[in-house]
C-alpha cells in the first residue's frame, strides 16, 4: 500500500472524521496525501487559487515525473507482480500479462522512440489506438519525456478527430492499421489519412500493426514495431513542475466546439491514486477491471493512472460485451477473478435485457466490489446488477464525476459508507458540493432539489481549456462566482446523500458519453434541404438517453431520404455515436418572440407528454406547439 494507514477511512466513523479533517484544513490534509509519492522536489505551497481568474496551483514549486510513481517504484519493491492483464477482442486469442518489469521495459523503449523523433517536453502527440497494451504505453511514454497526450477515442469521425489534432497543434499522431471490435475490424488509418488532409502541424505518424491489413505507409509514416527496434530501454524520466500539463483529453460543449480540458502532473497524480484506492477499497493482491476505453476520462484516471499508481494489477479489454455473446463480461470476470468491476449503466441495462443464462453459467464469487459511471443508475438496473452480478454481496460505488474533475467526486467508498440506489451519496474527501436555488444562492436544506457546485478546488480540477482560457471561465466559474459549476442538478436527501438529476445545459448522456447539442444541430444544418433543427435528450431504456431531433426543411417534397442522409452527415462530421434515435420533420419550432427555442417544450414532447406545457400564449407561434404533437 503506498498511502498510509491514517488517511484511509476503513468505516463510517472514519470516514467522517477524515472528512471533516479534509474541509477543515485542506492544505494539511492534502499535504499529508502527497507525501504518499515519490517527488523530485517538495512543494513550497499546498495550495493556491482564486476563483475570479480562474487559477489553481497545486503542490507549487514540486517537481516529479508521474511515471516513476507509476512504474519505477513499483519495479524496485515488485517487479513480477502483473500491472496489466490485457484480454483480446477474440476470446480464442492468447491473453497478455505484463508485469511491472516488463512494463517499464516496455514504456522507457518507446519513450526513446518518442525522442528519436524530435518529440520535446511541451509537444502535443494525438493517440487514436485501440484498447491494446501499446495504448497505455504510449500514454505513460509522452508522458515520462514531457509530452502532453492527447487520446481519442478510436469511434471518432475524421472530421473530429482533425478538429482535436489541429486544436492541440499535434506534432505527432500514434495510431494502428485498424482495430477490432466484435466480428468486425476497423479502419483506422484511413480515418487518420483524411483527417490529417486538414491539419499542417503533424510532422510524423507512427503506426502499430494490429489487424495486418497490409497497408502501405506514406512519406512521414513510421512503423512501430520497426522504431522499437532502433532503441534500447534505457530511459531517465524527464523532470516535470507539478504544474506541468500532463494531458489535454476533449470533452462536448453546449455550444461551439469540444473543449480541450488540461491536467496537471502533481494534483492529477495525487487525486486519481487518492480516489482508486478510497472508492474500490483496492487491496494488493486484487485484480481490477474497469471496462472503459482509455479515450475517455474514466480510462485516464481508472484503467491507467490510478491503478498503475498504486502499484495495482489491471485489466484492458480490446472487445465489446455483446461478442461472440452476452456473457463476455461475465466469462472474464471468471476466467480471472475479477475482485473490482466498475462499467457504465448503458453496458448493464443492455445486458439485463437478456437472458440471465449468460450470467448464470460462470462463477462470479470472486467479485467484492462493482462501480459504475458515466451517468446516474436508474433502480431497475441498479437491482439487477445488484441481485445477478454482486448477488447482493458487493457493495455498488455510483460515481459521480467529469472530465473536467479529473477523478471521482461524489460517491460511497466501498465498504466504508453506506450505498443508496440512484444515490451517487457522499463526497469523497476534500470535496464541497452545495447546492443553489434559480435564483443563485446556495442553501442547507434536505429533500430539495437544486444546482450543483463545488466549493474549494481539488487537486484534479482541469487547469483550463488548451488555448481559450477565457471559455474556462465563463463555462465553468462564472454563472456563480466562488465556485466551479459541473453543469448538473442534484438532489439531496434527509442524510446529506446526492443524487445527480441531470444536466441543466444544453449537454445530453448518451451511453455515458456527454454530447452536445450544438455541434449536432449545426451538422443537421449543414444539409443543403434544412432550415434548421432543434435537438434535445429522452429517457432511453438501454442508453439511458436518446437524442431527438426537429427538423425544419426547406422542400418537403424532398424527404424520401433525408433522415438517412441526416444520420450519414452526423456519423461522417462527428461519429456514429452522435447520430438522433429520432429525427421528426416539424413545419416550425416554438420560439419566445425573441427567437430563442424552447427546448422545455420539445423536451417534453420527446418524453411523450401531450400537454402541461406551461402557458405558451408568450410564444411568437403557440399554434406550432399542435402542429409538432400531431406528427410525434
Amino acid at each position: 500500500m503506498i498511502f498510509n494507514k491514517s488517511i484511509i477511512p476503513n468505516n463510517l466513523n472514519e470516514y467522517n472524521n477524515l472528512y471533516k479533517q479534509s474541509i477543515d484544513n485542506p492544505e494539511i490534509f492534502w499535504n499529508d496525501v502527497a507525501e504518499s509519492f515519490i517527488w523530485k522536489n517538495k512543494w513550497s505551497k499546498v495550495i493556491e487559487f482564486d476563483f475570479s481568474k480562474p487559477s489553481f496551483k497545486w503542490f507549487k514549486d514540486a517537481k516529479l515525473n508521474i511515471t516513476e510513481n507509476c512504474l519505477d517504484r513499483h519495479v524496485e519493491t515488485h517487479p513480477d507482480k502483473t500491472a496489466i492483464i490485457f484480454e483480446p477482442n477474440d476470446p480464442n486469442q492468447p491473453a497478455q500479462h505484463i508485469s511491472y518489469r516488463e512494463l517499464h521495459s516496455r514504456v522507457c523503449k518507446f519513450s526513446n522512440v518518442l525522442k528519436n523523433n524530435n518529440i520535446q517536453k511541451g509537444d502535443r502527440i494525438c493517440i487514436y489506438l485501440p484498447m491494446v497494451p501499446e495504448l497505455a504505453i504510449a500514454v505513460l511514454a509522452c508522458a515520462r519525456v514531457g509530452a502532453i497526450h492527447s487520446v481519442v477515442f478510436a469511434g471518432f469521425s475524421s472530421s473530429a478527430l482533425s478538429a482535436r489534432i489541429n486544436d492541440a497543434s499535434c506534432k505527432m499522431v500514434l495510431t494502428s492499421d485498424g482495430s477490432f471490435r466484435g466480428n468486425k475490424t476497423i479502419d483506422l488509418k484511413s480515418i487518420v489519412d483524411e483527417a490529417l488532409k486538414d491539419c499542417n502541424c503533424v510532422d510524423s505518424v507512427i503506426v502499430l500493426n494490429r489487424i495486418n491489413s497490409g497497408i502501405t505507409l506514406n512519406h512521414n509514416e513510421k512503423w512501430w514495431n520497426e522504431e522499437l527496434d532502433k532503441v534500447d530501454d534505457n530511459n531517465s524520466a524527464e523532470i516535470m513542475d507539478s504544474e506541468d500539463p500532463l494531458f489535454i483529453l476533449y470533452t462536448s460543449g453546449s455550444t461551439g466546439k469540444p473543449k480541450g480540458m488540461v491536467h496537471s502532473s502533481g494534483g492529477y497524480m495525487v487525486y486519481s491514486a487518492y480516489s482508486f484506492k478510497n472508492v474500490f477499497n483496492y487491496n494488493d493482491s486484487d485484480i481490477y477491471w474497469c471496462t472503459a476505453d482509455i479515450g475517455w476520462i474514466t480510462g485516464h484516471s481508472y484503467i491507467v493512472y490510478g491503478p498503475l499508481l498504486n502499484g495495482a494489477t489491471t485489466l484492458m479489454f480490446e472487445g465489446v460485451p455483446s461478442y461472440p455473446d452476452f456473457g463476455r463480461f461475465w466469462e472474464i470476470c471468471e476466467k480471472y477473478k475479477v475482485n473490482q468491476f466498475y462499467t457504465a449503466p448503458t453496458a448493464i441495462r443492455a445486458l439485463a435485457k437478456h437472458s440471465l443464462d449468460f450470467v448464470n453459467k460462470y462463477d462470479l464469487s470472486s467479485l467484492k466490489v462493482l462501480g459504475t459511471v458515466g451517468e446516474p443508475i436508474n433502480e431497475e438496473a441498479w437491482n439487477w446488477y445488484n441481485e445477478n452480478i454482486g448477488k447482493k454481496k458487493c457493495p455498488i460505488v455510483d460515481t459521480w464525476w467529469q472530465t473536467e474533475t479529473g477523478g471521482i467526486m461524489i460517491t460511497s467508498l466501498a465498504n466504508v459508507t453506506d450505498g443508496k440506489p440512484t444515490f451517487a451519496t457522499k463526497p469523497m474527501m476534500g470535496i464541497q458540493p452545495v447546492l443553489f436555488d434559480e435564483n443563485g444562492n446556495e442553501f442547507d436544506d434536505n429533500n430539495k432539489n437544486g444546482i450543483l457546485g463545488i466549493k474549494y478546488p481539488w487537486p484534479s480540477i482541469a487547469r483550463t481549456i488548451y488555448g481559450d482560457h477565457e471559455r474556462y471561465k465563463n463555462v465553468y466559474f462564472s454563472a456563480y462566482p466562488g465556485y466551479y459549476f459541473p453543469g448538473d442538478g442534484a438532489f439531496r436527501d434527509e442524510e446529506g446523500n446526492y443524487r445527480i438529476t441531470g444536466r441543466v445545459d444544453d449537454v445530453v448522456i448518451v451511453s455515458g458519453h456527454n454530447l452536445g447539442t450544438a455541434p449536432i444541430e449545426d451538422v443537421i444544418n449543414m444539409h443543403d434541404n434544412v432550415v434548421e433543427s432543434a435537438l434535445v435528450g429522452y429517457p432511453h431504456d438501454i442508453k439511458g438517453n436518446a437524442l431527438y431531433a426537429f427538423v425544419i426543411l426547406k422542400d418537403d417534397s424532398k424527404k424520401d431520404d433525408i433522415k438517412t442522409e441526416i444520420n450519414q452527415l452526423i456519423s461522417k462530421t462527428i461519429g456514429p455515436i452522435a447520430k438522433p434515435e429520432k429525427i421528426q420533420l416539424v413545419p416550425g419550432l416554438p420560439k419566445t418572440r425573441s427567437g430563442k427555442i424552447m427546448r422545455r417544450i420539445l423536451r417534453k414532447i420527446a418524453c411523450g407528454e401531450k400537454d402541461n406545457f406551461g402557458d405558451i400564449s408568450t410564444l411568437l407561434n403557440p399554434e406550432i406547439v399542435d402542429q409538432i404533437l400531431k406528427g410525434s
